[in-house]
């Protein structure tokens, strides 16, 4: 069984798109209106847009702090 990468599942356009998209048919055929289907697609969508910057933003500060400790180590051999 594969393992799924959850991380690359959260920042994907087209999970969130999809998601709203049954949420909001959803509501519809529960018998909501368009208004509230726009309201909680929209909701969704910005609830998204949220999570992908904090996970892509994650990644950076993660990758800034792994350069410099190798820039320090460097330059502490370099003396």
């Amino acid at each position: 069984m594969k393992k799924i990468d959850w991380v690359r599942k959260l920042t994907s356009r087209k999970f969130w798109a999809s998601i709203a998209t049954f949420v909001s048919m959803m509501i519809i055929a529960c018998g909501g209106t368009e208004n509230q289907s726009t309201q909680v697609t929209a909701l969704i969508m910005a609830g998204a847009s949220v999570i992908a910057y904090v996970i892509a933003e994650g990644f950076a500060d993660a990758t800034y702090t792994d350069d410099n400790a190798d820039n320090k180590a460097s330059e502490n051999t370099e003396k």
